[in-house]
């Protein structure tokens, strides 16, 4: 007995009873790597967060206020280059939809009157060539047995 599990993109036939296949130990082990750095990472903004806070406080307001002015910059800049980034992506974005309508779009109504030419032209194949082949070596092998059995020599 096989159970077939069907999913969208494919078809796994797989003997009832047998569990599925384990996932590759370097795989698992690459993947717990990722989710150490990860880690670490939050750690250490958590970390450098504190640290500012606490430096911060522990100045004089002139020097807050100096590294708050220095800080509003760099998140001008920061809101700048996100969006020049977001500007290059709708561009990139609309090149991708006018390839997509222009040059796509046609390649696939061709592909499909190529298919449709080719669904007659078997069908043709089949109507006119296959079956009279077919219905000639039936009457051929009747006509044969026919013989065969009408020969006294056997």
């Amino acid at each position: 007995m096989e159970e077939t599990k069907t999913t969208p993109l494919t078809t796994e036939t797989q003997p009832a009873g047998i569990p599925p296949a384990l996932p590759d130990p370097e795989t698992e082990r690459q993947a717990r790597q990722l989710r150490f750095r990860i880690i670490g990472i939050v750690v250490v903004v958590v970390v450098l967060v504190i640290a500012g806070m606490v430096f911060l406080f522990t100045r004089t307001p002139a020097q807050t206020t100096y590294l708050r002015d220095v800080f509003i910059i760099f998140m001008a800049l920061e809101a700048l280059i996100i969006g020049i980034a977001l500007v290059i992506l709708m561009v990139q974005l609309s090149i991708l939809i006018n390839l997509l309508q222009n040059e796509i779009k046609p390649i696939i109504y061709s592909t499909n009157e190529t298919v449709n030419t080719l669904r007659g032209t078997a069908t043709f194949l089949s109507n006119n060539l296959s079956e009279p082949v077919i219905k000639l070596n039936e009457y051929l092998a009747g006509l044969k047995k026919l013989f065969d059995i009408l020969r006294p020599g056997k």
